[in-house]
C-alpha cells in the first residue's frame, strides 16, 4: 500500500519549530510591553488585537508542527 501521509524533513521541521518559538517570545514581550504602557487609545487597543491575533496563530502553528513530528516519530518507529 502506498504512503500516502505528508512527511516533513526533520531539520525543516527544527527550523520551523526554532522560528515560531522566537516569534512567540516576541510577540509576548510586545503585548506585555503596550501592558505596561497604560496605554488605552485606539492605536494601543488596535495593536494588543494585532499582537494577540498573530501569537494566537503562532501558538497554533507550533502545536500543529509538534503534532505532526509525533506523528512521523510514530511512523517511522
Amino acid at each position: 500500500m502506498k504512503d500516502t501521509s505528508i512527511n516533513i524533513d526533520q531539520k525543516l521541521i527544527e527550523e520551523g519549530t526554532a522560528q515560531l518559538t522566537s516569534e512567540i517570545q516576541v510577540l509576548e514581550a510586545w503585548l506585555l510591553e503596550l501592558d505596561s504602557s497604560n496605554g488605552k487609545d485606539s492605536e494601543v487597543i488596535a495593536a494588543k488585537k494585532s499582537y494577540n491575533d498573530m501569537l494566537r496563530s503562532r501558538k497554533e502553528m507550533l502545536s500543529t508542527l509538534a503534532r505532526q513530528t509525533k506523528l512521523q516519530t510514530v511512523a517511522t518507529d
